[in-house]
């Protein structure tokens, strides 16, 4: 929740999903722009979950915020290693979506 807070105070719509399942059922490639994901999730890893979104939309970045990446990155557009601070995901996110957020 403080990372939903953290960017929609930038100016972000963020939607939350308490799994990678629940993540993928609310996607929708003409509403969402970005991805932000864990690995460490119940069933489902956080790799996994980009692997899928990108056979469903190539074009859409993700990104991995992660104190246990995986090793294989070739999914993911962005790896941020926790502990990191917040604004490193901002800029992260502000630097994939280039002007199709200004804030």
């Amino acid at each position: 929740m403080a990372t939903k807070w953290f960017l929609t105070n930038f100016g972000y719509e963020v939607d939350t999903a308490r799994s990678a399942e629940e993540g993928l059922a609310l996607f929708d490639i003409h509403t969402h722009d970005l991805i932000i994901t864990d690995n460490s999730m119940p069933t489902m890893s956080g790799a996994e979950l980009a692997h899928i979104i990108k056979l469903r939309s190539g074009s859409t970045p993700v990104i991995m915020f992660s104190g246990a990446p995986p090793a294989d990155h070739s999914c993911l557009d962005r790896v941020i290693r926790r502990p990191a601070h917040l604004l490193a995901l901002k800029e992260a996110a502000d630097d994939l979506l280039g002007t199709r957020n200004s804030s």
